[in-house]
């Protein structure tokens, strides 16, 4: 099933513990980052701190008892995407509560080698996300399987990565 739309927004109002992300890209091109992007290539930067409707989120979730998270498994030298994302979006969600974490594959074997991009929600909910070659997403498909995998996933993903915060400042 092809999730968009409001059907898409509400498995982020409707999970009662847990959202969480796997992202192995190094681009995602976003429409809506566009002019921001561009910004930060001509060198903008984003001091923040601020509140959107992500952050908003991410502190409505934790007053309830959930919580959102994510790994982004990375190699350097970070792409000029990543770099823009660790600073518009990473640095200002991570200390609101939202439980970034990066696995950096750059001097090791990558332990989730040919697995793809998804959202997991309440721990039984998976969203397969996927992408173009250039980053830009083509879809977003609920997996309809046993979700055994990619909670494997997630257990291997969150023991071989290490804090956002813990990692920018190492």
């Amino acid at each position: 099933m092809l999730l968009a739309g409001e059907k898409w927004q509400a498995k982020f109002s409707e999970f009662t513990s847990e959202a969480w992300r796997l992202e192995t890209r190094p681009v995602y091109r976003v429409p809506q980052e566009a002019d921001e992007f561009a910004r930060f290539l001509a060198g903008e930067r984003f001091p923040g701190p601020y509140e959107d409707d992500w952050t908003a989120l991410i502190r409505r979730h934790r007053e309830t008892g959930g919580t959102i998270g994510r790994v982004h498994v990375v190699t350097r030298p970070l792409s000029d995407y990543l770099r823009f994302e660790f600073e518009r979006y990473y640095r200002h969600q991570a200390p609101v509560g939202e439980d970034i974490r990066i696995l950096d594959v750059t001097e090791r074997t990558n332990p989730l080698a040919g697995v793809d991009d998804f959202w997991m929600f309440d721990r039984s909910t998976v969203v397969l996300m996927k992408y173009a070659d250039d980053g830009t997403q083509i879809e977003r498909e609920l997996y309809e399987g046993d979700p055994a995998p990619f909670l494997e996933y997630q257990r291997i993903a969150l023991a071989e990565s290490v804090p956002f915060l813990e990692y920018v400042t190492a």
